[in-house]
């Protein structure tokens, strides 16, 4: 397929990698030309715009920050929606508002182009491998459409639902995983408190029923106090503001991820929101 990508980041970089060894015939755009230099030297077609990009592809890919970035990429002057020809689809895997996705699928319906919210879990190490966890709001045809594609970049892909209904997925998904990387700091806080072996401790809990992914990885990086960011603070932040927003208009109660909201402020305002998520600790040890 002919397939157009933006977001060349730690996730992006490698999705590209897995894209081109399929065979697709790739095309990129980068608000930073420089970041896509490698590429270039190796072939891959930079556009100009958003619109030069869409214009050439049948599935246009992105994975960039925030609701606002991908409002802009869409339907922004020069962007995707200009250059699109109807049947062709946006597929976004960025985690966004669920109303943002919703709104952005009624406006590329109106033009007969389809629309995929597919945000994923699995951070850069599930990007590299190619098994990341994808969440998929979309109309099933649509879905079907890129499904292939979607199986080159991850292992597990869920149709949750109609468009919008990915990122209420990918919402939940990310409560849980912060709200256990909060649970994880309050634990090694109490262990250091103590004063015991907190790498004995990771290792007896790892054994039980506290193990988890989680655990393990967020575990050994306040064991070790290895704060450089696998995925940088500020990002899980964003995703909060999302879900505690959602919460407030819905009148959802969600008690445990507001206290854990209230932290990663703490951690926003100790400058360390380019440090990763694992930084949660040195809120608590204050």
């Amino acid at each position: 397929m002919k397939i157009g990508f933006i977001g060349l980041g730690v996730m992006g970089g490698p999705m590209v990698g897995h894209l081109r060894a399929a065979g697709h015939d790739l095309a990129v755009w980068a608000r930073r030309p420089e970041s896509a230099a490698a590429l270039v030297a190796e072939g891959v077609l930079l556009c100009a715009t958003p619109a030069e990009l869409a214009a050439r592809s049948e599935v246009v890919i992105t994975i960039v920050t925030a609701s606002a970035d991908v409002e802009a990429l869409a339907f922004g002057a020069q962007g995707l929606a200009e250059g699109f020809a109807p049947g062709a689809v946006h597929v976004d895997m960025s985690t966004i508002a669920p109303a943002t996705a919703r709104v952005l699928a009624e406006r590329y319906a109106e033009r007969g182009i389809g629309w995929v919210d597919a945000p994923v879990s699995g951070g850069g190490q599930g990007a590299r491998d190619a098994t990341l966890a994808i969440m998929a709001g979309a109309e099933a045809a649509t879905l079907a459409r890129v499904r292939p594609l979607l199986g080159v970049l991850g292992k597990r892909i869920v149709h949750i639902g109609p468009p919008g209904a990915g990122q209420v997925a990918k919402a939940c998904n990310q409560m849980i995983m912060v709200s256990a990387i909060q649970a994880c700091a309050e634990a090694f806080r109490l262990a250091g408190a103590h004063g015991v072996d907190k790498a004995a401790v990771l290792r007896a809990l790892a054994g039980g029923s506290a193990g988890s992914r989680v655990l393990e990885v967020m575990g050994a990086k306040m064991v070790e106090r290895d704060f450089a960011a696998g995925v940088e603070a500020r990002l899980h932040h964003k995703d909060f503001a999302i879900l505690m927003e959602e919460a407030a208009r819905l009148g959802a109660p969600l008690p445990v991820a507001a206290q854990v909201w209230q932290q990663l402020d703490a951690l926003m305002g100790a400058g360390w929101g380019r440090d990763d998520t694992a930084s949660l600790l040195r809120v608590l040890e204050g």
